[in-house]
């Protein structure tokens, strides 16, 4: 007897809305209208925002079809929630909320909403609530355009790991310089900076640019689909005990970077700019950063 298939489940992955979050800190609308206006604001644009997000989140749950199973997520929760392998991710909001929930997939299609277009890119959310219907369908079918984009994995020899979409940050959580040795290419050097990213390439049109901009001699960014990573010392400062040479580099297939954390207190890791979900970074802490065994797969 031919096993039965699975029924699809669609997932969708929100975040509060900036009204939500508003309710939540002021209790009344009365009382956060009072509180924009005494700063010379006023709730217009959050509210518009807010409709558009409620509308958007309508239309995506009236796509999914009757027979389908559905399922929601926030942000918060995503670290708490399992995926299924044969998944349909939808990201409602805007572009970052799938760097979010990306970290979390192995390989799961995600369907990015764009609810206001007007306030958000939509890079990575560059589809409207009305196409969603079409789209389940399609993904179901396979059908539709994949985008596998590249993502930056860390581990540390104490068994810890972190997966990024955009970019990983290693340095001091304050304004303190971060100290630590990088080992690259067959070099090595002790190094006090600002701390260092390494970025894909959906993450060099954001932080890595900025910081790319600012160099005479940059290597060249990666595009989002290609699998290369590229990584920048911020404001490396030389010193008797610390060096200067190694300020960037592109991490390409089977390289690795490796950095010996030489921080007694305050060393952080983060992906994402999420630094809730952080990896302490203390003093004689390995860690190595490659390419992502794992893609993005972002339905256009």
């Amino acid at each position: 007897m031919q096993k039965s298939k699975k029924t699809p489940r669609v997932v969708v992955v929100t975040r509060p809305s900036q009204y939500d979050e508003l309710m939540a800190r002021h209790s009344t609308r009365h009382q956060a209208e009072f509180f924009l206006k005494s700063r010379g604001q006023d709730l217009q644009h959050i509210d518009r925002r807010h409709r558009l997000w409620v509308e958007a989140n309508e239309i995506v749950s009236q796509a999914v079809p009757g027979a389908w199973r559905r399922s929601r997520v926030t942000r918060a929760d995503l670290s708490r929630f399992v995926f299924e392998p044969d998944d349909i991710v939808v990201a409602i909001g805007q572009d970052g909320l799938v760097a979010n929930v990306a970290k979390y997939l192995a390989g799961q299609p995600v369907v990015g909403i764009n609810p206001d277009p007007e306030s958000y890119d939509g890079v990575l959310v560059p589809h409207a609530p009305g196409g969603a219907k079409q789209l389940f369908r399609a993904v179901l079918e396979k059908q539709c355009d994949i985008e596998a984009r590249c993502m930056v994995s860390l581990t540390t020899d104490d068994g810890q790991s972190l997966v990024a979409l955009n970019e990983i940050f290693l340095g001091h959580r304050s304004h303190q310089s971060a100290r630590y040795e990088l080992f690259w290419n067959g070099a090595r050097e002790v190094q006090s900076s600002s701390g260092m990213i390494v970025t894909t390439g959906t993450g060099a049109t954001g932080w890595a640019r900025s910081v790319c901009l600012r160099r005479l001699d940059p290597p060249t960014l990666p595009g989002p689909c290609e699998a290369n990573l590229a990584f920048f010392v911020r404001e490396s400062f030389p010193s008797v005990g610390t060096g200067t040479n190694i300020q960037d580099g592109v991490i390409g297939a089977e390289r690795v970077l490796t950095i010996t954390s030489h921080m007694n207190e305050g060393g952080v890791i983060f992906g994402d700019g999420v630094e809730d979900d952080r990896i302490n970074f203390h003093w004689g802490l390995r860690a190595e950063l490659r390419i992502a065994e794992s893609r993005l797969q972002l339905v256009r």
